[in-house]
């Protein structure tokens, strides 16, 4: 009783000297919160004492063994406070966590840094292979055919496990899959007819048509912010249209029909599917819905392409055949490659953190089109499109409490 007395008595008298040194400033009272926030257990293993100096001796304070870097730079951030040494293997535990963390930081890094310039080789490669070639039904069949050699290729060399997929499921993803294979073939549509610049602006107005489907398919109400949001989004893109160079309705509309079909897909996707297709990963389901977009393509290149596309019309048009292959099987790997790393990188980041991303990205293959193809664009033209992009990072910064995409 008398030990037990004792040990009460010198918990409460360092909970007081810890509590005075705070108080003075001694101790940093994000410290403090610090060591309270460890000293309550979460994930510990056993508790340890860090040993420091106080009025009348050595105060312990009692900080656990936490799981991963948090507990290592807790007991770090006390020990630098305190100015006292921490014990050798928590040195090693925050190392650790810090060249751990740079690795990741370092990963996502290059990983967002591939997926711009894949986007951007992309563009100039699909552009460059649809003005030699106007047939976007074929294109879109060839990209969406490679995309799915390459996904047989993964499941193949075990590089990714093949999903187990039910009839149902293939028939809840079959409408999903007709809207990503009709989105591409609208988008190759607009780049083919108006410069990658002007539809890429075009596309930015995708939080618009987002926002009207929730509102249609999910019963979702925007705030008033949000909607606030679209404002300069259209209304930059209205303003770009008015000044584009080389402006023509098919391609407007083509982009316009691209986000309609590209957001019903992505709407529609959270009330088709269901708790049984959690089975399917976000790589998996993008595979399957690659593969049965390819399927759903073919007959209707046959319909619309077909006939006009023959090796007779080939060599009447003078394409150098061999660079035309070469620059679509690229534009082919480069397409379904930035989509692949767009699902990745979802994965690793928040929907907001990768929506703010994907309009950084939009930035950069505008720029990068307008000065590859020596895009002519006024200032109020800019403008424009400046203002749909701004209004695109707003509406991804104030969609951060709802957390998204090609």
């Amino acid at each position: 009783m008398q030990r037990a007395a004792a040990a009460t008595a010198r918990s409460r008298s360092s909970s007081t000297v810890w509590n005075a040194a705070r108080h003075r400033g001694s101790v940093p009272r994000c410290v403090a919160a610090a060591s309270f926030a460890g000293s309550r257990g979460d994930g510990a293993a056993a508790a340890r004492p860090l040993r420091i100096p106080g009025p009348g001796g050595r105060l312990a304070l009692s900080l656990p063994r936490l799981s991963g870097g948090r507990a290592a730079t807790t007991r770090a951030a006390v020990a630098a406070a305190a100015g006292v040494p921490l014990p050798a293997d928590d040195v090693g535990a925050v190392e650790r966590s810090g060249v751990g963390g740079l690795a990741e930081t370092a990963q996502l890094g290059a990983m967002i840094a591939a997926w711009y310039l894949l986007n951007i080789y992309f563009n100039i490669y699909n552009k460059q292979v649809l003005q030699a070639l106007p047939f976007p039904y074929t294109i879109t069949a060839f990209q969406l055919g490679f995309g799915s050699v390459l996904i047989f290729l993964m499941w193949a060399t075990k590089l990714h496990p093949p999903p187990r997929i039910t009839p149902a499921q293939l028939a809840k993803i079959a409408p999903l899959a007709a809207g990503h294979m009709l989105g591409t073939v609208f988008t190759n549509m607009s780049l083919g007819k108006v410069a990658v610049s002007f539809t890429h602006t075009i596309k930015a107005s995708e939080p618009f048509f987002t926002v009207l489907l929730s509102a249609f398919f999910l019963g979702e109400t925007p705030s008033l912010l949000v909607l606030g949001s679209l404002v300069p989004i259209v209304g930059g893109v209205a303003l770009a249209s008015l000044t584009e160079v080389s402006f023509n309705w098919t391609g407007f509309w083509s982009a316009m029909a691209s986000n309609l079909l590209y957001q019903s897909r992505n709407v529609l996707s959270k009330k088709l599917l269901g708790v049984e297709e959690e089975s399917l990963d976000d790589i998996n389901l993008f595979s399957v819905l690659t593969v049965l977009s390819f399927l759903l393509s073919c007959p209707l290149m046959l319909f619309a392409e077909g006939i006009k596309f023959t090796p007779g019309y080939l060599q009447s048009t003078g394409i150098n055949l061999q660079e035309l292959c070469v620059r679509a099987a690229l534009a082919g790997f480069c397409f379904h490659g930035y989509q692949k790393l767009s699902y990745l990188i979802l994965a690793r980041v928040s929907p907001v953190t990768h929506s703010v991303a994907n309009c950084v990205k939009r930035v950069v293959v505008i720029v990068s089109s307008v000065l590859f193809f020596r895009t002519a664009i006024s200032p109020v033209n800019a403008l424009g499109t400046g203002a749909a992009l701004g209004g695109v990072f707003l509406y991804s910064r104030l969609k951060r409490t709802k957390p998204k995409d090609a």
